[in-house]
């Protein structure tokens, strides 16, 4: 990697945190030694980046510093493009509309060169709607529910063919590479159950609402999968 590119992926990783970051955890993002980052952040400071702080401690960029414009390279671009089209054939229409909002800015950025050199380009990676209706039903609904923290009443048809009505507390969805999921706390259970989008018959707001707890939160159910499933928002 030059040296330039290290430089500003550097301020990326200084722009993206609220806290003091050490050498050590820089390093580590980027592959590079402690050493390394030493010389790259007293050349960043001998631009006139305005980063704070001090080997041992950590460091950080001072709010409203003045930062160069960052750019994407090809496959920072063609990663982008890829998850809008994954939220364009596996997300409802709202997310979709945003998806394509968020391309248009993508492209809107991108200097006219660059443009025009992708205006005419193929990809090797698509993702096809599939039935994507059929597996986003009520999805803006839910989605809705889990915002505004109040509970939805779903008619539900089980694996078994058992239909049920239920009164839940939607928590959060999961996508299974082929399945949403909503997770939601069961009011009939007193517990955590997943209800498969496809398999809902109706759904619908209530006018009850619900606060969510140390042992019945998203948060909370995630962690039985390990420490590697965050719900950070940047995760």
């Amino acid at each position: 990697m030059r040296k330039s590119e290290r430089l500003l992926q550097l301020l990326v990783l200084l722009r993206g945190r609220r806290r003091a970051s050490t050498a050590n955890e820089l390093a580590n993002r980027l592959q590079v030694s402690e050493r390394t980052i030493y010389r790259d952040i007293q050349s960043l400071q001998l631009s006139g980046v305005d980063i704070v702080g001090e080997a041992g401690v950590g460091y950080c960029l001072q709010p409203g510093s003045g930062i160069p414009p960052l750019m994407f390279n090809e496959k920072e671009l063609e990663a982008l493009v890829l998850g809008i089209r994954l939220v364009k054939g596996w997300a409802d229409d709202e997310m979709c509309e945003a998806a394509n909002t968020a391309q248009d800015k993508i492209k809107a950025v991108l200097p006219p060169q660059i443009q025009q050199a992708h205006e005419h380009k193929l990809t090797k990676y698509l993702v096809p709607d599939y039935k994507r209706q059929s597996h986003v039903k009520f999805s803006e609904l839910i989605r809705s529910g889990i915002d505004s923290t109040i509970v939805i009443e779903i008619d539900y048809c089980d694996e078994k063919e058992k239909a049920s009505t239920r009164r839940v507390k939607p928590l959060g969805m999961m996508f299974w590479g082929a399945k949403w999921t909503l997770v939601a706390w069961c009011q009939l259970r007193d517990d955590y159950r997943l209800f498969r989008l496809d398999r809902i018959e109706d759904a619908k707001l209530t006018d009850e609402t619900f606060n969510s707890s140390a042992s019945c939160s998203f948060e909370h159910y995630v962690q039985q999968y390990g420490p590697d499933i965050s719900t950070g928002f940047w995760d």
